[in-house]
């Protein structure tokens, strides 16, 4: 195989590589999905199939993708498309690579928008922006108007807080500061900023989270709402209460822990496998997955879980938790309602935002590596080539998310259709290739080598049988509960009706299959690219 190609890039250090692993899986998913998919299913009856999932699929599909991301980078390979070329012989199997590549890309489209909210309310707490009195609706009704969810394209015009007040300005710093970061290299840049922001995340954490647990019972007149209250509903699983069967037995519970620990962990991002293809032929390998996911669920259930469910729990009540005004209801208006009835409740908001700008920064910088490993390996362009193109395409993406806002109709769109159903898709496609194209006897092979640890021999039925059907049960379900099956709430509307009825949404799916396009062309030129290169390795071979 041609390696002449292969980037010179390999990680400092291995600790470095475990940070910046922890980085593209500890993000918003932590400290904002996690508590809310926690809170509306109830809580403890949420951690059953949570933990069933991590280890079904969170812990071996991880493995899996950092024994195909070492093997792949052994063969000269970083791209996805590069290392499924190189696993399977077949000629559509670089093309399988492209959700691997758009996955990451296009969630970076909306998740700098979101990692620029955190960065502005950050800075709001800084300088005392962020007193709107006890009236959550009125940091409802900021929290609208910032992201521009009351028209399309109102995002665009300027707050009368200028510049505070402009969610535009906030994404467009944050934009900058990834890319300067991914310009600067592996070494240089990601993991740089991973080993000191890692850290600093977690310490920012345990700050608030201190304080969370030293909340008791803010108001006398409704003692019901205290912190042993709020840490039972987190954890407590009432067997001796029907509720809980009955929330075992629903399906979208299942599926939306399935789809936590995809997110959580990185797992069918086409994160993980690029990373790995930087390291070392003998660097382990089992143990460095086992710490960083053990790291990433340190930071979600320990950190992000106990910090705002509880909280949430005491301030506002058993009731607004389990029906958050939206997703990132708890961390961008709930909360702040929150660090309005504390004491130092300015600084605690600062630390608590600056911990997710900086939880979103690790992350969003990983979403950038997998098609900067591409267009470098496949297309022989220069760094700085390389980044120009990736920032024009995201920035063009990320405009798309700006402009239509009302609702974060587009946001939305291209988070469920790339953000679940392609990770479902690819998370698939890699455990079969894992177990039955490399081979699992091969691939625990590859996992072995270097390891400090030993993996026992039953993981490989789970990875080779059990995960693959888990997944698949689990993508029909979903299939079945999104397109056949009847909303529980009449006004809910499926996702054939959205696309019928929402002009957005139709101009974001054709967006979606615009940049799928692109992206395809672009591993077609690779793979002219790779096969000349192959061609005239056989003609030099004496």
């Amino acid at each position: 195989m041609n390696r002449q190609n292969r980037p010179k890039e390999v990680w400092g250090s291995r600790l470095g590589v475990i940070l910046a692993v922890m980085g593209s899986a500890v993000g918003l998913g932590n400290f904002l999905r996690f508590p809310g998919l926690a809170a509306r299913y109830e809580g403890g009856a949420f951690m059953v199939p949570y933990f069933i999932s991590l280890l079904i699929l969170g812990l071996p599909l991880a493995w899996v993708e950092w024994s195909l991301g070492r093997y792949g980078g052994s063969q000269g390979h970083n791209s996805t498309p590069g290392i499924y070329r190189s696993i399977w012989k077949n000629r559509i199997a670089p093309y399988c690579g492209v959700l691997a590549i758009i996955i990451p890309a296009m969630i970076y489209m909306y998740y700098v928008y979101i990692e620029g909210w955190c960065l502005a309310y950050a800075i709001r707490y800084l300088f005392g922006e962020m007193n709107y009195g006890a009236d959550p609706a009125a940091y409802k009704n900021f929290f609208f108007d910032f992201v521009g969810m009351k028209g399309d394209g109102v995002a665009l015009s300027t707050s009368g807080d200028w510049p505070l007040g402009s969610a535009v300005l906030f994404t467009a710093v944050c934009f900058t500061i990834n890319f300067i970061l991914i310009y600067r290299g592996l070494a240089k840049g990601i993991e740089w900023f991973c080993r000191w922001a890692m850290p600093l995340l977690i310490v920012c954490a345990i700050i608030v989270l201190v304080r969370v647990l030293t909340l008791g019972t803010p108001n006398p007149e409704l003692p019901e709402q205290n912190l042993l209250n709020g840490l039972g509903y987190m954890w407590n699983l009432d067997v001796s209460d029907k509720s809980f069967w009955a929330s075992l037995c629903n399906p979208e519970m299942w599926l939306a822990a399935a789809g936590q620990i995809f997110f959580s962990l990185s797992v069918g991002f086409g994160i993980v496998i690029t990373y790995a293809s930087y390291m070392n032929k003998d660097d382990d390998i089992a143990l460095s997955s086992l710490t960083a996911s053990s790291g990433n669920e340190f930071c979600e259930v320990a950190l992000g879980g106990m910090i705002i469910v509880p909280a949430g729990f005491v301030f506002l009540g058993k009731a607004f938790v389990e029906n958050p005004p939206s997703t990132f209801g708890l961390g961008f208006v709930a909360l702040p309602n929150v660090f309005n009835q504390m004491i130092f409740g300015q600084a605690i908001g600062f630390l608590f935002f600056f911990l997710l700008f900086l939880a979103a920064v690790t992350s969003s910088l990983s979403m950038l590596q997998p098609a900067i490993a591409l267009l470098e390996e496949g297309l022989g362009l220069r760094r700085k080539a390389s980044v120009a193109m990736l920032g024009f395409i995201t920035a063009v993406g990320a405009a798309f998310v700006v402009y239509f806002s009302k609702d974060l109709l587009a946001l939305d769109t291209i988070d469920f259709w790339i953000g679940t159903f392609c990770i479902f898709v690819l998370a698939t496609f890699q455990v079969i290739l894992f177990g039955w194209v490399l081979g699992v006897d091969r691939g625990f092979e590859e996992l072995g080598r270097g390891a400090e640890i030993r993996i026992p021999r039953f993981v490989k039925f789970i990875i080779k049988y059990v995960s693959p059907t888990y997944l698949l049960v689990i993508f029909g379900l979903w299939i079945n509960q999104q397109f056949f099956t009847a909303p529980t709430n009449p006004d809910d509307l499926t996702w054939p009706q959205k696309i019928q009825q929402s002009s957005v949404v139709q101009m974001t799916l054709g967006f979606i299959v615009v940049v799928i396009i692109l992206f395809l062309l672009l591993i077609a030129q690779s793979v002219r690219r790779w096969r000349a290169a192959e061609r005239a390795e056989t003609e030099a071979a004496p």
